[in-house]
């Protein structure tokens, strides 16, 4: 069987497959869902030791019945935590000094009945969801960047974003996703670095 003919063949199951998951209940999953961020961030602080940037937060996360259902079958999630340290320039655009990034995959292992969340290539297994997504909503002391030098510590800023990537979803499920509420969760602040006395 050629490359071709088995891609074709491949993409055609998982189009069906995502069909028929909407077929059951004979409307699309999303018809009746309360259409909101689903996140929010209940802390944000920006905090300097002597040769680091931490970053502490703390997100409520909600998750829709559509992103639960893809959960449940089996359907792996990603989620990025995004900071990114600026500095405010009045006489041209700002500019990056540094980004840090943390990614989370959330997955379902319908076997054991526990759920898998991955984070920089170590995997945990929780007995429910609510304690999966517990684990990866806060953070205290992530390192984002050195330490400032002395002098040059005024005006910057961290551009903060918590989200769920749908770029990493299986490819026929992305299709029809760009319109839908449901899959957008995601978080935005900005917050300000205290300069040093």
């Amino acid at each position: 069987m050629s490359l071709m003919r088995r891609r074709d063949l491949l993409q055609r199951s998982a189009s069906a497959l995502l069909v028929a998951s909407v077929a059951q209940t004979g409307r699309p999953a999303h018809a009746d869902t309360p259409s909101h961020s689903g996140a929010e961030l209940s802390k944000l602080t920006v905090q300097r030791t002597e040769d680091a940037l931490l970053l502490s937060y703390d997100i409520r996360i909600d998750l829709t019945r559509d992103v639960e259902q893809a959960l449940n079958k089996g359907v792996a999630v990603v989620f990025i935590a995004e900071a990114e340290l600026v500095k405010a320039r009045w006489y041209w655009t700002d500019q990056s000094r540094s980004t840090a990034t943390r990614r989370w995959r959330l997955a379902f292992q319908p076997l054991t009945r526990r759920w898998r969340l991955s984070f920089d290539g170590l995997n945990r297994y929780y007995a429910s969801l609510p304690s999966a997504l517990d684990a990866l909503r806060r953070t205290d002391r992530w390192r984002i960047a050195d330490a400032l030098p002395a002098g040059e510590d005024a005006d910057h800023y961290v551009d903060f974003s918590f989200k769920l990537d749908t770029d990493e979803l299986p490819r026929p499920m992305q299709i029809g996703l760009g319109g839908q509420a449901d899959w957008k969760l995601a978080v935005q602040r900005r917050v300000s670095v205290v300069p040093s006395r």
